[in-house]
């Protein structure tokens, strides 16, 4: 009896799975490093009919063709664009050409999913919401997935409630050369904390060493320091976010993990563990599991690469416009209820950050010469 449940739910899980199929096309344009490991692997994996593969190599589209038989590889941007079975194109290229291949995108009416940075300037963003509005693309999204990770979809709900006190990120990773620092690496901590606390206000930033900050944030609710920083180690790279609210402590490590510490019961003032000395507690609210291989315990779920794909394919394929894909609406996700986090519009106050955090480079540098 019981095994014939185990198999009869086993067995409606994997339909539910196979039920799950797009009328649309899709194009993909870049591929480097990032989108084979993280990308595409989740289309692979949810079935999208991706039709085309843009690159700017004749050597890499033949390549292409041979590893991938039922795609169309082109070095043309226009034979996408023209293609009426193409309804959306996910972008993953050199973040200096995201601006100019955005651009055409929406002038082209299709839907848009780009990985960040989606330009270079504030002044690049607001010309991108505006030709969204000019030429009606359905669906926009900026590929930031932390804000789809489900360990920072938990701690949002959960601070929602909470007497906030203070927050303290660090950042660290080892010598970055490949471009801007402060686009390409920082502006997913510097998103996280305008998507978790809202829009802030710069109160202090120093520049310690090259490509190296220290900010103190004020958000409407909340202050905050962020260390960020290059001077560390890739081989040892560290992400983690400490909460402290009234109730106690949440720590978040590296979107695997997130903790909660209560904070010890007073009276009169007098913190009752220093009357009766007491084991800390540390309730475990989300945890990566590397025992089970299933898709939740992957890390391209638990980075949020997962969630943040298949809400744009879905948002994409019940053709949703207006105030949907403009924000404020949710989409269903693996685990439910996700919030859509990541048009154009959403990470403006993210780019209004980074503008002034260049600003301030910009005044130390000219101050030091």
């Amino acid at each position: 009896m019981i095994q014939a449940l185990i198999n009869r739910y086993k067995r409606m899980r994997t339909e539910q799975f196979l039920r799950q199929t797009y009328q649309y096309q899709y194009a993909f344009v870049g591929m480097g490093q990032h989108s084979l490991s993280n990308l595409f692997p989740v289309l692979h994996y949810l079935g999208v009919p991706l039709k085309y593969i843009c690159v700017t190599s004749e050597r890499k589209a033949q390549l292409i063709e041979r590893k991938y038989p039922h795609v169309i590889a082109t070095i043309s941007l226009d034979e996408i664009l023209n293609n009426s079975d193409v309804k959306g194109i996910f972008v993953s290229a050199s973040p200096s050409a995201h601006f100019s291949i955005a651009s055409q995108v929406l002038c082209s009416g299709k839907s848009l999913f780009i990985e960040k940075p989606p330009c270079q300037t504030l002044e690049e963003l607001d010309t991108l919401i505006a030709l969204q509005l000019q030429y009606s693309s359905p669906v926009v999204m900026v590929g930031l997935q932390k804000r789809y990770a489900p360990a920072v979809q938990l701690l949002k709900q959960r601070l929602s409630k909470e007497h906030l006190i203070n927050y303290d990120l660090h950042y660290l990773t080892g010598a970055y050369l490949e471009g801007d620092a402060l686009l390409d690496l920082y502006i997913h901590p510097l998103d996280l904390v305008c998507f978790l606390f809202g829009k802030p206000e710069i109160r202090a930033c120093s520049r310690v060493a090259k490509d190296s900050y220290i900010l103190m944030l004020q958000h409407p609710r909340i202050v905050g320091t962020l260390e960020l920083s290059t001077a560390y180690s890739w081989t040892a790279a560290k992400e983690t976010l400490k909460v402290c609210t009234k109730s106690g402590i949440y720590t978040l490590s590296q979107m695997e993990e997130l903790t909660f510490s209560p904070t010890s019961s007073t009276v009169f003032g007098i913190p009752m563990e220093k009357l009766h000395p007491r084991h800390e507690t540390e309730e475990f609210l989300f945890q990566r599991n590397n025992f089970t291989p299933i898709l939740a315990n992957n890390q391209v779920y638990t980075q949020g690469y997962y969630n943040e794909i298949e809400v744009f394919i879905s948002q994409v394929e019940r053709q949703l416009v207006g105030a949907f894909a403009r924000m404020g609406e949710q989409s269903s996700g693996m685990n439910g209820k996700i919030d859509v986090t990541t048009s154009l519009k959403a990470i403006r106050g993210t780019y209004e950050l980074l503008q002034t955090v260049q600003s301030a480079n910009k005044s130390l540098s000219e101050h030091k010469k």
